[in-house]
């Protein structure tokens, strides 16, 4: 049993979702747990919807464009006289009635910003199926078991094993589609994995399933040494070790969620990055090898924040202090991206999220000098040479540097 996984821009548009099926066809004689991202921008509209219900505008314009966007793409792939249609608009109204909702923002948000997934899935799983593939809809919700931390749903990973033995009877007959990016809570809450997290959720059906492989299509050739539209001479990885891909997850490398490498390199099931564009390209297959003298892999994390917490008596920055300090982070559930301390002050870098940050500063502020600044750039060179090296660290805008053995980190005000 083999996992794929479709990103947001393979499922764009009618000719994309096409696309997916001839990649299917391919593998006619093999049993696939598909999983799929909600369609283009889809996510990015949804959060602008939850974003004007909770402060009670009117989101009827945006809803409608979410509905002309998916129909559109029914018609155009010829499924209009199923009952696709009157699936979709259940999940229309639906999404409509939780946005409108009074309550904790980041549960809604959940509620809300899963529909995109549901809403990709059943469009694409009619469309299999309507070009004779055998296929099966399932709920992820009713198998990825999480607890209710909204946004960054944590798996249970027993109870998530312990439903997901249902598939293998389905697999044995059929494709499965479902989606990605979504659980639910044991009360049947739905809960998300945190921002691109349909990559996460192939690695835990993957898990569960032991499957063969997992196999994430994108736009690209595969991983890369740097993202080619900032650096065009970047290369692709022909394979890499697990621990390599999960420190580039770690500093920010996009094309993989950070969660994806540790459950498949757990149990061992290698992950490959292919183009859906051309499917013939090796791409690159992460799994447990040995790979000497890797190129330097550069990696742009935007949006980010500076924090510098100063003590304001004229102690020194000590252990107590930093603990105040990590305890604030724990509490706000907020991960540093860089630090760096000094005799009389601590500084951090993290990605920004206004309302989450802001409370975090707040918070800090009974016990330090706070300040900040943000639309920062952390730039990380890890498997640096003497040429990057230098490059990196005279860029101008410099507000923090850090390195080691083999990682440079620089903080950039661009």
């Amino acid at each position: 049993m083999k996992v794929f996984k479709f990103g947001g821009a393979s499922v764009k548009n009618s000719n994309a979702i096409k696309n997916v099926g001839e990649i299917v066809k391919k593998f006619s004689s093999s049993q696939l747990l598909i999983i799929v991202s909600a369609m283009g921008k889809t996510t990015n509209a949804l959060e602008q919807i939850v974003s004007l219900g909770q402060n009670a505008k009117d989101f009827k314009e945006e809803l409608g464009a979410i509905k002309t966007y998916h129909n559109q793409t029914v018609a155009e792939l010829g499924l209009t006289k199923t009952l696709l249609p009157t699936e979709l608009d259940k999940v229309y109204t639906q999404l409509a009635y939780d946005a409108e909702r009074i309550g904790n923002f980041d549960e809604i948000y959940d509620q809300v910003v899963a529909q995109g997934e549901v809403l990709s899935s059943l469009i694409l799983s009619h469309y299999l199926q309507s070009i004779g593939i055998e296929t099966e809809w399932i709920d992820a919700r009713k198998y990825i078991v999480t607890d209710d931390t909204w946004r960054e749903g944590k798996v249970n990973w027993e109870k998530t094993k312990q439903a997901a033995q249902h598939l293998t009877t389905v697999l044995s007959n059929k494709k499965i589609v479902t989606q990605g990016f979504i659980g639910a809570t044991e009360a049947g809450k739905t809960t998300t994995l945190g921002r691109e997290g349909s990559d996460y959720s192939a690695a835990i059906f993957a898990s569960c399933l032991q499957a063969k492989s997992v196999t994430i299509w994108k736009d690209v050739p595969g991983v890369m040494s740097a993202d080619p539209k900032r650096i065009p001479t970047a290369t692709v990885f022909e394979e890499l070790p697990y621990q390599e891909a999960a420190e580039m997850t770690y500093y920010g490398a996009s094309v993989i969620h950070p969660k994806t490498i540790k459950p498949l390199a757990n149990a061992k099931i290698p992950l490959l990055v292919k183009n859906f564009d051309n499917p013939s390209l090796p791409g690159t297959r992460i799994h447990e090898c040995k790979v000497e003298s890797l190129p330097p892999l550069i990696v742009f994390k935007e949006n980010q924040c500076l924090i510098s917490c100063k003590v304001t008596d004229y102690t020194f920055i000590s252990e107590e202090q930093i603990g105040i300090i990590f305890q604030a982070l724990m509490h706000h559930n907020v991960r540093i991206n860089v630090m760096q301390n000094s005799a009389i002050s601590f500084s951090f870098c993290v990605d920004f999220r206004d309302t989450k940050i802001m409370n975090l500063i707040h918070e800090l502020g009974n016990h330090f000098e706070v300040y900040y600044n943000t639309n920062l750039t952390l730039i990380t060179i890890k498997n640096y040479d003497a040429a990057s090296y230098n490059e990196y660290r005279s860029q101008p805008g410099l507000l923090l540097e850090q390195s080691s053995r083999s990682t440079l980190q620089v903080l950039l005000k661009i």
